[in-house]
Order: structure tokens, then C-alpha cells, then sequence
């Protein structure tokens, strides 16, 4: 890192140095022991393993990790860690619809996570299942963090002390608690859940605390039994928001971000935070996600876009990228959004060498990049350029149809670019089998060519003469000012050049938007070009 990068970062208005700051004037001159050595400031992501991990799991990983990269530039290098936490002892509520064996997971609802065989059958439980494909899912993207299993803390005793001290405030908890809930819930509100000595299962039962210093509480099991019991060594789950504040307390959490549906939680959970005698975490409270219609994305419903759906269309960077923006904004997230990520995110990539570095620490680019450290100590590949946009790449791919092949993809692509071959340039090479597929499931059902107005059919062909008199290595600029030239001449009556253009996207693609048509009449050939006009003049 470089002292004008440095400088830079104490200013920037971007949003992660925005966030990172909280944490600088959380820690003036760094977070330290009582030895006054510099210790880790702890950033937080929290997982519910109920079910798999998903695209909201993608986007609270990297924003963190965006603000961990920022808060190490503000401080010159002070230390980090990133933990992944999972609440796998958390009390199975329903089967979850995407899972085989459903039998088995039914016959065991309300017991922990962590003490449920696994139905896929390849784990010591559920838990330890859908644990094991977060961490192959956040691996899979590079993410720098330490996994840590709520119920490998509760069952070891690491959580015990922290325990001990939510019945020894058990009754401050209980009055910031039950101001929040409806009165048939007050009734039979408790902190803490037992675990059934008889069924395994988390009891939601009121306790009364017997002994805070040995744990011991008593309530009415699940069989109308009264029992005393130990809360500590994994016989005990706290309710959610007492055990988000517990955890900050106990693991020592100095950041963790949420959605806006966790607002309330956020605010209760750090009163009881502060009732333990800890201090909440610095946060950034997002917004949610929504689908093309503008509702809430809801994993039930099966609305929104799974990341598999995203890297099927897109590349991972531009995934990144449209995460990255404006994270208190809430975004559509469906895959008419993909294209222009991927392309905002090459054209912001290739902006980088020439911004001075003020603008380079507002770019998203620059922040992806060092999102997993690739790029703290070099160039990072700032600067490189697609040879073709998305955008054009899809409109070739969707005049070649809904069965082109890759090999037909780089045969036009030689018309364009240097060197056409796929080795040269690996992340085109990506693109084309994600816009293969994107037109396949999406462009291809809904072209429709419609056939040109007297006046476009003439302008149609006059574009022709002209594009038979020109060479065949002509620059897309000269065949940009040919089809300009056409637009302008009030022969052919257009109103505007929007008005051309619209015609030429409609009577030779099908769609009613498209690239600039010098691009792609260099990228699609002068002969092909002319043989989309004779089909588009013959009606």
C-alpha cells in the first residue's frame, strides 16, 4: 500500500471506508490487550443451516470483507479476522423443501441442528452437512474467515461463562424482552431454552433460575415433568436475539452487518449486549433484495436468483460489483440485471489507471479486487479490457440463434478481435458460455423480427449499397458514421436517430434496444450484415 493510498482512504466517501471509520474512532490507535499489544478487531457473519447457503450468504461475506480490506488501509495494516458463524444449535422448525429423506428430518423437529442425522446421508448431522457446504461455498470464492460452530461452543463450555452471565441478568434481560413482544408471547417468554432431558428437543418453556453461578434452572419438560438442570455444556440454546447478543460478548464481535429485516433485533440485541457488560458491535444495516416486480424476495416463495442462476448468466466479478453498489438501496435481483453488471464492472475496471487514486478508492473495482488480497501489493489486473462488450456479445449470440455453439461465438469474434483465440483471452472465453446460456433461457423465446415501414425499408436498402461498397476490414467507427449518416438524411424521414436505430434493432434483431451498430456489423461481418437486410427486405 502506498502513502497516497493511505492518505487517500482517510477521506474516501466510499461506503466501506465509510463503515471502516466507525471502527478507527471505535479503536483510536488500534484495538489492544490489557497489555496494550495490538490485537484482532473481529468482523462477524452469521449463517442459520437450516438450509444451504445462498446469494444473501455471498453478499454479507464479501461486504464484510470489504469493510475488514478498508478498516486495514485506514490503519496502515492493523490486524483482522473475519469469523463465519453458524447457529447450528438452533431447534429445526420445518423440513426444509429441498432435501431428501424428508422423513427423517420430520421426526426429529425442534431437536438441534447439530443432533439430527443427516438426510443426505454423508454427515455426522444436518448441521454438519449444510456447515460443510458453507465453507465449500465461501472457499469456492476465496473468502478469508474462520468457521465457528454454535454448537462446538455450547457443547465444549466455551460459552459457558457467557451463559452464567445471562441468568445472572436474567431479570434485566427479561424487562428489555418483554416491552417488545405480544402479550400471549410474554407468557411463556424465557432467555434461555432448555434442552429436553427427555425428547433432545429446544423447549421453548419459561425457566426459573435456580443457581446463575452453576447454570442451574428448572422448568416443566415436554412430558409435564419439573426438572432441574444445567443450562451449561450444550444442554441449553438462548432465544435469538439474546444469543446474538451473548456471542458478540463471548467471541468479543467489533463489526457485523444485517438486513433491514433485523433492524429491531439489532436494537434489542445490543441492549442486552450492554446489559452483559459488553458493547455491541459497529454495523451496517442493509437493504433487502427484490424481484423483478418489485416484492420482497422470499426463499419460500422462490422469487429471487440463486447464485448458481447468476454465474450461469454472469461472471462472478459482475456479481460482486452489483453487491457492491449502494448497499443501503435495494436492488432488483432478477437476470435482467446481469448484462449490465457485467458490463459496468469491465468499464469501471478499465477506468482504474487513468483516475488518480481519489477516484480509484471510489471505484468498486478497486475494493473487489483486494477483496481476498490478491491485489494488496500489485496491479491486481486494473486496467484490462474486454474486447467486446456483453451486450454485443449477446446480440451476436442471439442473431446466431438459440443453437449457436462456442465455436461459432469465436469464428465471428475474428472478425473483431485480435488474436480470436480462447486461451488469449480466458474471461471473453467465460462470457460467451454464460451468453450462450442467457440467450438460450431468456432472449432466444422472445425475438421477434418485425418487418420494416416503407420509409425503414428504404433506409435498409441504402445501408446496404453503402455496406457493399466498403471493405470488409472497415473499423466499426466507419461503419458507425455510415449508419449515422443514413439516421440524418430526412429522405428517409426519421425523426430522431433514436427513431433509426430503434428500426434496426427491431427489423434485424428482434429487440427493441441493441449495441452501436458499428460494433456490431464489424463483429458480425459486412456480408452476414447484408444477409440479415435481404431477410429483413423480403418481409
Amino acid at each position: 500500500m502506498t502513502d497516497a493510498v493511505f492518505t487517500a482512504a482517510q477521506t474516501s466517501k466510499a461506503w466501506p471506508f465509510e463503515e471502516a471509520r466507525k471502527l478507527v474512532k471505535r479503536f483510536p490507535g488500534g484495538k489492544k490487550d490489557a497489555e496494550g499489544n495490538l490485537v484482532p478487531v473481529l468482523f462477524e457473519t452469521g449463517y442459520g443451516p437450516s438450509g444451504l447457503p445462498h446469494i444473501g450468504t455471498f453478499q454479507e461475506v464479501l461486504r464484510t470483507t470489504l469493510v475488514r480490506r478498508a478498516y486495514e488501509v485506514l490503519t496502515g495494516g492493523h490486524p483482522t479476522r473475519l469469523v463465519a458463524f453458524s447457529d447450528d444449535m438452533d431447534g429445526l422448525r420445518k423440513v426444509p423443501d429441498n432435501v431428501p429423506n424428508k422423513d427423517v428430518l420430520a421426526a426429529n423437529l425442534g431437536k438441534p441442528l447439530s443432533r439430527i442425522p443427516d438426510p443426505f446421508g454423508t454427515h455426522e448431522s444436518f448441521a454438519h452437512h449444510n456447515n460443510a457446504m458453507l465453507r465449500d461455498f465461501l472457499d469456492r470464492f476465496g473468502f478469508d474467515y474462520e468457521f465457528v460452530s454454535a454448537s462446538d461452543r455450547y457443547n465444549s463450555g466455551a460459552f459457558d461463562d457467557a451463559l452464567r452471565g445471562v441468568l445472572r441478568h436474567f431479570d434485566a434481560i427479561m424487562g428489555i424482552m418483554l416491552p417488545t413482544l405480544r402479550e400471549e408471547r410474554r407468557k411463556t417468554y424465557s432467555p434461555v431454552l432448555p434442552v429436553s432431558p427427555s425428547t433432545g428437543e429446544v423447549l421453548q418453556v419459561p425457566i426459573e433460575v435456580i443457581d446463575a453461578e452453576a447454570g442451574l434452572v428448572r422448568f416443566t419438560d415436554a412430558d409435564g415433568a419439573v426438572v432441574e438442570q444445567s443450562i451449561l455444556g450444550g444442554r441449553s440454546k438462548l432465544q435469538w436475539k439474546v444469543d446474538w447478543a451473548m456471542r458478540w460478548v463471548a467471541l468479543g464481535v467489533d463489526y457485523e452487518m444485517c438486513g433491514k429485516d433485523l433492524t429491531d433485533s439489532v436494537r434489542e440485541s445490543g441492549k442486552i449486549a450492554r446489559a452483559l457488560g459488553g458493547r455491541p458491535p459497529e454495523g451496517l444495516i442493509y437493504e433487502l433484495f427484490l424481484d423483478e416486480n418489485g416484492e420482497k424476495i422470499s426463499k419460500s416463495k422462490g422469487n429471487g436468483l440463486t447464485i448458481e442462476q447468476w454465474l450461469t448468466y454472469g461472471s462472478e466479478e459482475s456479481l460482486g460489483f452489483y453487491l457492491f453498489r449502494e448497499p443501503k438501496s435495494a436492488k432488483s435481483l432478477h437476470p435482467g440485471v446481469i448484462a449490465r453488471a457485467v458490463d459496468e464492472y469491465w468499464q469501471f475496471r478499465e477506468k482504474i489507471p487513468a483516475q488518480p487514486v481519489e477516484q480509484q478508492l471510489g471505484n468498486p473495482v478497486w475494493h473487489l479486487l483486494r477483496a481476498n488480497g490478491e491485489a494488496a501489493g500489485g496491479s491486481g489486473g486494473e486496467g484490462e479490457a474486454l474486447p467486446v462488450t456483453y451486450g454485443l456479445l449477446l446480440n451476436l449470440v442471439g442473431v446466431l440463434g438459440a443453437h449457436a455453439t462456442r465455436e461459432q461465438v469465436w469464428s465471428y469474434l475474428a472478425n473483431y478481435v485480435e488474436n480470436a483465440d480462447p486461451a488469449a483471452h480466458p474471461a471473453l472465453d467465460g462470457l460467451v458460455t454464460n451468453a450462450l446460456a442467457y440467450n438460450r433461457d431468456f432472449v432466444a423465446p422472445t425475438l421477434r423480427r418485425r418487418k420494416p415501414e416503407e420509409n425503414e425499408a428504404r433506409a435498409l436498402a441504402a445501408l446496404d449499397e453503402e455496406l457493399a461498397a466498403t471493405s470488409d476490414d472497415a473499423t466499426a467507427e466507419l461503419l458507425q458514421n455510415i449508419v449515422y449518416e443514413i439516421g440524418k438524411d430526412p429522405h428517409y424521414g426519421f425523426e430522431t436517430l433514436r427513431d433509426w436505430f430503434k428500426a434496426l434493432y427491431e427489423t434485424l434483431l428482434g429487440s427493441s434496444a441493441g449495441p452501436r451498430m458499428g460494433s456490431f456489423i464489424a463483429l458480425y461481418g459486412i456480408a452476414n450484415t447484408r444477409a440479415l437486410i435481404a431477410e429483413a427486405l423480403e418481409g
